[in-house]
């Protein structure tokens, strides 16, 4: 795995995870070069072509890092405007510095530019509200605000933090207080589903007909947090039958984040799987010291904000062909908490949601953990690359390919996610993997 300069950690606290991302791209090309000061390399006659076209159209201009950035020691003279001809994905602030940069971009460029490809394929979501994702994805965050304001709910419930305004984990007091969609009924899931789920779902579309919902309903930026565990559920070929009214099913997610301030969101696992109790053990250094321990039971669906609607009601919550979400929350890394997760909840999946892998040694003991223990473990990342590094590491480990290969995952979130090191697709839960 390319080291990193970062506290060691899985997933860093709210507002640091594209910090994150940036970290494990940038390493990974760092790592492959000396530290020392390179010499100046000048490719090869037929290899300048493609290194001296300057792109500008595509994307929006925005600020991004220089590829270079890490493997010279000279600053950069002005903004990373210059892009790879071939690839398309990274970019430069000088000449100088793309052809420093050359002798590491062209073991990757193939790579990056099949992942360029795939641009307008990931962007493709069913939904009718308004969201530029190729906009989104190299402007300032403020596109995510004006798009939540557009849908009347920014810092409202629990869209607080879903972009840099909302609050940061440690100054909540109580995880589990925020409980409200904001929004009317007919726009989110605040009640039992009008009819069974039919097995398998296997798209957003799939999803917001079977729960009634219109696709100018904005839930998908949330409810990607249990819908991307259901679909690993599905992965695993965890056959969660075998549950229904006998046994508890065991998750251990890690490195949980922003998913802390929407806990109210994963009451949809209860739609999903009824009749099942499901337990999820929410481990990582994102925790605040002061939650570390706390349960959290989840027996009835957020608020819709109509007052008279069915879902404020007690009797809506007294299915009893529905599950019960049970949270406990851990502060640690799941190799140092791990002995103390189990003595209450042997895990059926391991999930780790845009977990970052490449970025921080600290994963290193928990993936050789996790392969000692032979359950199913599956992680999701922003970005192909970041998922193809991830891959590197993991499988640098345990001396083995990947049991689930790397593979788009349909319940992504559908606003494209800021990244400054590339010029990829980054979407949360963007793309699934696993051992």
């Amino acid at each position: 795995c390319p080291p990193s300069s970062s506290p060691p950690g899985h997933r860093p606290p709210a507002g640091r995870a594209q910090k994150r991302l940036t970290e494990s791209l940038v390493s990974a090309w760092s790592s492959s070069t000396s530290t020392s000061q390179p010499a100046v390399f000048r490719p090869k006659d037929d290899e300048i072509s493609l290194l001296t076209v300057n792109i500008t159209t595509g994307f929006s201009p925005t600020i991004m890092e220089c590829a270079a950035k890490g493997i010279v020691e000279d600053p950069c003279a002005s903004g990373a405007n210059r892009r790879c001809g071939s690839c398309g994905a990274v970019a430069y602030c000088s000449k100088d510095h793309q052809f420093i940069h050359w002798k590491v971009h062209k073991e990757e460029c193939a790579r990056l530019a099949t992942q360029m490809s795939r641009i307008d394929m990931l962007s493709q979501f069913p939904f009718t509200f308004s969201v530029e994702p190729h906009a989104l994805n190299h402007t300032k965050r403020s596109m995510r605000c004006l798009f939540l304001e557009s849908m009347k709910v920014h810092l409202k419930g629990l869209w607080k933090s879903g972009c840099m305004c909302g609050p940061d984990i440690a100054s909540v007091k109580d995880l589990s207080i925020t409980t409200e969609w904001n929004m009317e009924s007919s726009l989110c899931p605040c009640t039992e589903p009008e009819n069974p789920v039919p097995a398998p779902l296997a798209s957003w579309e799939d999803y917001f007909q079977w729960r009634s919902l219109p696709l100018h309903s904005p839930v998908a930026v949330l409810l990607h947090w249990p819908l991307t565990l259901y679909h690993c559920l599905q992965l695993s070929r965890i056959q969660t039958s075998r549950y229904d009214g006998h046994d508890t099913l065991h998750i251990h997610y890690l490195g949980p984040e922003k998913e802390l301030l929407q806990l109210a969101v994963f009451a949809e696992l209860r739609a999903l799987f009824p009749g099942v109790h499901l337990r999820i053990e929410l481990v990582g250094p994102a925790v605040p010291r002061s939650r570390d321990g706390e349960v959290v039971n989840i027996s009835s669906y957020p608020n819709c904000s109509g007052e008279s609607c069915h879902c404020r009601s007690s009797i809506a919550s007294e299915n009893l062909n529905c599950s019960e979400v049970t949270l406990k929350i851990w502060k640690g890394l799941y190799h140092e908490r791990y002995g103390d997760i189990v003595k209450d909840s042997n895990p059926h999946l391991i999930l780790a949601p845009n977990a970052g892998v490449a970025a921080y040694p600290s994963w290193m003991p928990t993936i050789e953990m996790i392969r000692g223990i032979g359950v199913p473990a599956i992680f999701t990342d922003f970005c192909e690359e970041a998922a193809h590094l991830a891959s590197c590491c993991i499988s640098s480990i345990t001396g083995q390919p990947l049991g689930l290969p790397i593979q788009v995952n349909p319940f992504r979130q559908p606003i494209a996610e800021n990244n400054s090191a590339l010029y990829i697709p980054c979407y949360s839960n963007g793309f699934v993997f696993g051992m």
